[in-house]
């Protein structure tokens, strides 16, 4: 953690819900004028998209067949570190792009499914915001939870978890549901070893939870809108946290723990902004005073 280089980390799996958080922060920081040096994930893995069918191709041949983007062996945990302990110590790091379908790619002249070349940050950002799959994983060779100011996770119940992502996959990448199936049956070990423990890090969890049938994921039709959900709101530590005044201002919210509030659904980027701003608010205030700026 630094108060001169302050960084946020969302994590969560593929369509939990992380790019909602994304562009709520985006309005916060344009609002307030806080310029954010942001990285995604997902140019931190290892392989990129041909590389990757190959890798898991040859990992299925050796009688691995339980190789994918959520484990170690297919990812950089080290330069996330790396970054996240760098930036928190200087304010700078390098980042990178990965292109991931042909509207990305055409700036560059590059093929879809590739990455960019490694690039400074920009420079006189005043926090890193990382937005992916290991914003706080932990093994025993690394420790990225060690590093941002303020963590959160986004993590749907897993059968909303897995209607979204049959729903992406099959509408807005061609793939068929018995593709995305063995892509879920496939991720299902370090989805537990890698994807699920980083939720006992987080300073804050968003879950939604459906409030419709979703028993069989395999058949649903459609992906549970945000006014058919709730969304649970957990605090690891509650201290300094205006309930009484959240309550007040999200219509139809209530305490079901001493440190978790829930919402409706429909409210969950009103509530990430009701939360977030006055977070925002003191990592400025603080880099400001360690800076002697205040």
């Amino acid at each position: 953690m630094s108060e001169r280089h302050p960084i946020i980390a969302i994590t969560g799996s593929s369509g939990a819900g992380t790019s909602t958080v994304t562009r709520t922060f985006a309005h916060i920081f344009r609002r307030e004028g806080v310029r954010a040096a942001i990285v995604e994930g997902d140019s931190y893995h290892r392989y990129n998209r041909q590389e990757m069918k190959a890798q898991a191709a040859e990992a299925e041949r050796l009688g691995n067949v339980n190789f994918s983007h959520f484990g170690a062996s297919a990812n950089l945990f080290e330069e996330i570190e790396h970054l996240f302990r760098t930036y928190s110590a200087t304010g700078q790091g390098q980042s990178r792009k990965y292109l991931h379908n042909a509207e990305e790619a055409a700036p560059y002249a590059q093929a879809p499914g590739t990455f960019t070349p490694w690039e400074p940050l920009p420079a006189d950002t005043d926090m890193l915001f990382y937005e992916g799959l290991h914003g706080a994983v932990v093994t025993p060779e690394v420790n990225v939870a060690q590093y941002p100011d303020l963590l959160i996770g986004v993590v749907p119940v897993i059968n909303l978890e897995w209607i979204q992502k049959l729903w992406r996959d099959k509408h807005m990448r061609g793939y068929s549901a018995e593709a995305v199936t063995d892509t879920i049956l496939r991720r299902m070990p370090d989805y537990v070893h890698y994807i699920t423990p980083q939720f006992q890090y987080t300073h804050v969890n968003f879950q939604r939870v459906p409030v419709v049938d979703t028993s069989n994921p395999f058949i649903a039709r459609d992906v549970p809108t945000a006014d058919e959900s709730m969304v649970v709101i957990r605090f690891a530590n509650p201290k300094g946290i205006d309930f009484p005044y959240l309550l007040s201002m999200i219509e139809r919210s209530w305490m079901s723990r001493a440190n978790t509030i829930v919402v409706p659904g429909g409210k969950m980027e009103l509530a990430m902004q009701l939360i977030f701003t006055p977070f925002i608010w003191r990592m400025m205030e603080r880099k400001k005073r360690a800076l002697g700026l205040a």
